[in-house]
């Protein structure tokens, strides 16, 4: 193999056609190694052997697709500090991060969707009263679950083992092939999974990864006469660009895209609870996650030392090198996002924002580092309120009852993941039950990873994770006859 990284179409390494570009380590600025850019036609090679290989792959046996997943698993766990300590490179995650909620998570997945599960369920018989020969008759039926195709997988820069495992392993448990298109700030984790992937045998062309940073790259992916669905994890903004393309060739979507989770802490809220769960927002990925609570509604009797607490707590992380130990907060991704990140913080205090935490540069020689930040005094109108700012920057706005708290949650174009925090469980799961988002947590920020995952209005579409992704990557065919 050359200095740099192939892609991996129809089951070789191939050289591409647009060379090599460097990824860089957040942390360090310095090359992590090289990724491949591929050209259109190399795109479409890659969806023209997904399809040559859906027919065979899709009618092997599902024990047999679940043993290749389950091999992929342990080949994961086997190398598991290397690949962390890659991911870790890539993305300026912290190790435990890397370790336990990337590399850890996507074996897990790929072990999760070992587990054959039924892909067929009796419905019913029913007594048609006028069948099409002019009488009754008792027709059976039953429903199927078929894979969908070829399946385009564009994953999200944020966690490149834990995203596309998420939506590779239920994918190909159901018998359909992938062409994944990794971010392109940190595509080579990808393609060691494609590397493990391999090894457990999956046959050529049942898995393809291209990379590039040419929006060009992307989009081939999606516009391939060969692609049936394509399912994409990333912003709003260029999901809807992606929408538009599925829907001109009526295509299948799964879209997770992008979150201003609101956070609502009632008077009677564990202080405690909602401030460590608020203040993942800081830590967790440097805040670079959709699921965030971002956005907090403290009612005005808990508002004063909610604040307070959000404040102390951000300023006990440790910001720096995300290898070190007892380091929380590691870079954001790249200069550029982290001066997106700056100009928010900067447009909030223009805004009328005050800023009770952060909002300086952290003082490290090399890195793209922002610093856990606190906006207090918000209010519903602003930008920083009701735009996903995607960095290590929390907003907080007072309200004073239960109807203007779920009023205000709901106003915005969002609605992936909410959070509720009251010592009355019953008005929790009240609030709960109102709220437009795809998911609630109820004095948590935790989540069940069998239960559905996807977002309300802006936030997506199709929800998946546990059973319902097996959904999300099949399409329902219903057999009847004559009872």
């Amino acid at each position: 193999m050359t200095d740099g990284q192939r892609l991996f179409v129809g089951g070789s390494w191939v050289e591409p056609d647009g060379g090599h570009y460097e990824v860089i380590d957040p942390a360090t600025e310095r090359t992590v190694g090289w990724a491949p850019e591929a050209s259109r036609d190399q795109v479409h090679a890659a969806c023209a052997a997904a399809r040559e290989a859906f027919g065979p792959w899709s009618r092997t046996k599902p024990e047999e697709r679940a043993a290749v997943l389950a091999r992929a698993a342990e080949l994961i766990r086997a190398r598991f500090v290397e690949y962390a300590d890659l991911a870790r490179a890539e993305t300026g995650a912290t190790t435990g991060t890397a370790r336990s909620l990337q590399v850890g998570v996507a074996a897990a997945r790929f072990q999760r969707y070992a587990r054959v599960e039924p892909a067929e369920w009796a419905i019913p018989p029913q007594i048609n009263e006028a069948g099409p020969m002019g009488k009754a008759a008792v027709m059976g039926a039953l429903a199927v679950r078929q894979p969908v195709g070829v399946v385009t997988c564009i994953t999200s820069y944020n966690n490149p083992w834990a995203n596309p495992a998420g939506k590779v392993a239920p994918a190909l448990a159901m018998g359909n092939t992938v062409v994944v298109k990794p971010a392109p700030q940190d595509p080579l984790s990808v393609y060691r999974m494609a590397e493990a992937l391999e090894a457990a045998g999956a046959p050529p062309g049942v898995v393809n990864v291209v990379s590039g940073r040419s929006v060009a790259v992307g989009a081939a992916a999606v516009d391939s006469p060969d692609v049936d669905m394509v399912s994409f994890t990333g912003s709003t903004a260029v999901g809807q660009r992606i929408g538009e393309v599925c829907g001109r060739a009526i295509k299948r979507q799964l879209m997770e895209l992008g979150g201003k989770g609101t956070a609502i802490v009632f008077d009677d809220a564990d202080l405690g609870s909602a401030v460590a769960g608020i203040g993942t927002t800081f830590s967790f990925y440097s805040g670079q996650i959709c699921t965030a609570p971002t956005r907090v509604l403290a009612q005005r009797g808990v508002y004063d030392r909610l604040v307070e607490q959000l404040a102390a707590y951000a300023g006990r992380l440790k910001v720096g090198d995300p290898s070190a130990p007892g380091t929380v907060v590691g870079p954001v991704i790249s200069a550029a996002h982290r001066d997106r990140v700056e100009s928010y913080v900067e447009l909030g205090r223009k805004e009328g924002a005050a800023v009770v935490a952060g909002g300086e540069r952290p003082a490290l020689e090399t890195g793209f580092y922002v610093g856990p930040t606190l906006l207090a005094d918000c209010t519903p109108d602003m930008r920083v309120t009701r735009e996903e700012i995607f960095g290590p920057v929390v907003c907080v706005l007072p309200f004073d009852d239960e109807e203007e708290g779920v009023t205000l949650a709901n106003d915005t174009d969002y609605g992936l993941i909410d959070y509720v925090w009251s010592a009355d469980v019953a008005r929790a799961f009240r609030v709960a039950r109102r709220l437009r988002a795809g998911g609630v947590g109820v004095n948590t920020v935790g989540r069940n990873m069998e239960a559905p995952f996807g977002g309300f209005k802006k936030s997506g579409v199709g929800r998946d994770v546990g059973s319902y992704a097996l959904h999300a990557y099949s399409e329902v065919q219903a057999i009847v006859w004559p009872g």
